[in-house]
């Protein structure tokens, strides 16, 4: 089991600070989820049922990073969720949790490449995605090269950039919805019509909500990287509350408020994938250059969560090593602090997904993230579970709740409800045909995990335990 002196031994590095920390996570959520599949949800659910969708997201999120908090705070490990469900649900539950974190992210990579490189088209009309994906693959992958400090430092900016751009399409879009800017055509403001049309809030009835949720959940998904970087934090139990309490409502409003602008200025019918929703909204709108502008900041956005989720995948393969569930030599790092086999593999793995940009991009990506989704959400329902198990072992051996440093609030109620709500989310995907093969190939994927590790790491382990107890 790890602990906090990592850095002591030579290894990864406490040099992360709490603005550091705030922006990986913020820069993991805001990307693909909310300025690309956002059309796919609001195409499927209509307007109320994506801001119905987003906001039970939302809650979702904010039960897990309330769990997360109290884990986080009373062991900060880099290996986070994955050494929890592996002390408090099981090493077979930790090591299927460590490859369904590591497949969310690398997942996700290659969907941000190929989600860059079909925006990249806007400009250069007929030029491959594939290329555009190598390229931006080739950058993301040497910015995680050289060091945690320069990681850090570069994604704060990326993130702060999507901070600075929501902000701004919030304000520009609203004022445009409601007629203090013209539309480009010079139709009429819509108000509130998309809301109140002849199609209604829910067009499509409810079911929709629950078909989408996994879309969102993916949308919401990074906000956990806080727990990752615990154990590079420089003061984990000062900076995480801090940084889980900041992530959790600017995180809200800025995904309703969008979703809300979004909802009321594209009419849900005309809602995709193939362009940013984003960027429709400013074609829209009468501001010269606005959507070019728009497109190289999603852009840039989209590449951030690509920076935070190689970080993310990297650091996960580097706690299974430490872990001894995978080889050894994917614990090595770098004289800066990098894991560097960690991440060549992790890349190396993520950009097989950059097979979607050559193969009907339009809909393996969709796919692609349904898969990362439904990873994420097993996810979160073992943080969920863990802390659970964690509290009830910490009362167990004679231990006081005011001992702990940050407590989840309402407990048990906090874990048992966000458990069940990532359940749901995982079931509403069997009303979708064309996502059923994420929940076969994602049930397939965590039963290899666990016939792979009794058959096989749990020997290995053993044989590990025993050589350390004669020395």
């Amino acid at each position: 089991m790890m602990n906090g002196n990592e850095n002591e031994r030579g290894q990864l590095r406490r040099t992360m600070k709490s603005r550091h920390m705030f922006m990986i996570s913020l820069g993991g959520v805001i990307g693909t989820g909310l300025f690309l599949s956002s059309g796919y949800t609001l195409n499927t659910a209509g307007p109320g049922g994506t801001i119905l969708a987003y906001l039970v997201g939302g809650l979702i999120m904010y039960l897990v990073m309330l769990c997360l908090g109290e884990l986080s705070v009373a062991m900060p490990v880099t290996g986070s969720f994955q050494t929890y469900a592996t002390r408090y649900l099981g090493p077979a539950t930790g090591f299927m949790v460590g490859w369904m974190y590591w497949l969310t992210w690398v997942v996700a990579v290659g969907s941000e490449f190929t989600a860059a490189g079909l925006l990249m088209q806007r400009w250069f009309p007929g030029s491959s995605v594939w290329m555009w994906s190598a390229v931006f693959a080739g950058a993301i992958f040497l910015l995680n090269a050289l060091s945690v400090k320069f990681f850090a430092e570069t994604e704060f900016w990326f993130a702060g950039i999507k901070v600075v751009t929501i902000i701004f399409f919030i304000l520009l879009g609203g004022a445009a919805m409601f007629g203090f800017i013209p539309m480009k055509d010079g139709s009429a403001a819509p108000m509130l019509s998309n809301f109140s049309g002849a199609d209604g809030l829910f067009p499509n009835g409810l079911l929709p909500v629950l078909m989408t949720m996994i879309s969102v959940n993916f949308a919401f998904s990074g906000t956990e990287l806080i727990g990752v970087t615990a154990g590079e934090s420089e003061d984990p139990e000062k900076n995480i509350p801090k940084s889980i309490s900041n992530i959790i409502w600017r995180t809200m409003i800025f995904f309703v408020g969008a979703i809300f602008v979004l909802a009321g200025l594209i009419p849900w019918k005309e809602a995709g994938v193939i362009e940013s929703p984003f960027v429709l909204v400013f074609d829209n709108i009468g501001v010269p250059y606005a959507a070019d502008l728009m497109n190289f900041v999603i852009i840039t956005a989209l590449l951030s969560v690509a920076n935070s989720g190689l970080y993310a995948s990297t650091r996960m393969l580097w706690s299974l090593s430490k872990e001894n569930m995978v080889s050894p030599s994917l614990g090595k790092v770098t004289a800066n602090g990098v894991p560097l086999n960690a991440l060549i593999v992790s890349m190396l793995v993520a950009c097989l997904s950059l097979l979607s940009s050559v193969f009907a991009a339009d809909t393996v990506y969709l796919v692609l993230v349904s898969i990362s989704g439904f990873a994420v959400v097993i996810v979160w329902m073992a943080i969920a579970a863990s802390q659970y198990a964690y509290r009830k072992q910490f009362l167990r051996e004679g231990n006081s709740v005011q001992d702990l440093k940050y407590r989840t609030p309402l407990y048990p109620l906090v874990p048992i409800a966000a458990f069940v709500l990532c359940l749901a989310s995982c079931i509403g995907l069997a009303f979708d045909p064309s996502q059923r093969i994420v929940i076969y190939s994602g049930v397939a994927f965590m039963a290899a995990c666990y016939l792979f590790y009794y058959f096989k790491i749990a020997k290995s382990r053993s044989a590990a335990k025993a050589t350390l107890a004669k020395e």
